[in-house]
């Protein structure tokens, strides 16, 4: 896996999350969001893509199936169709209402570098997969965790 470059970094921060018609950011509270998760019956989640495994752009088709793939991955959970955008793109995601740990394995599984977690009250965050050796460098770090 590669290391995430600081302007992948300020994309993510830059990105905004979205599902059901909530929207939410990096180091932001979302109380549309906080009535989502609710409605959801649960109290944390995260968002979660398999497109661009490890930020490689891939094809579109290919990214659809690895989508769908993750789909049924969390079919035994609550789970929204979602999608991430920023300046001219666009990444279908889910909102995966689980315990981040959950969302960080199936990440994982699906070659992700970070995911988006959300618990109701509190801002949204960004969790590293991987990789990060300075921490200091890096923009936004206040609102990010990263692996041990």
């Amino acid at each position: 896996m590669r290391h995430p470059t600081p302007a992948l970094l300020r994309a993510y921060a830059r990105t905004a999350y979205a599902a059901a018609g909530a929207v939410d950011r990096i180091g932001r509270r979302s109380p549309v969001l906080d009535m989502l998760l609710r409605r959801m019956g649960v109290r944390q989640g995260g968002f979660i893509t398999a497109w661009n495994p490890y930020s490689r752009a891939m094809p579109d088709g290919w990214n659809a199936r690895m989508q769908r793939c993750l789909a049924e991955a969390t079919r035994r959970v609550p789970a929204l169709a979602g999608q991430g955008s920023g300046r001219g793109w666009a990444e279908d995601h889910l909102l995966v209402g689980a315990d981040p740990r959950r969302i960080r394995r199936l990440a994982r599984r699906f070659r992700q570098s970070a995911i988006v977690t959300i618990r109701c009250g509190a801002p949204a965050r960004l969790r590293l997969l991987g990789g990060v050796t300075n921490r200091a460098a890096l923009p936004y770090a206040g609102q990010m965790e990263f692996p041990r």
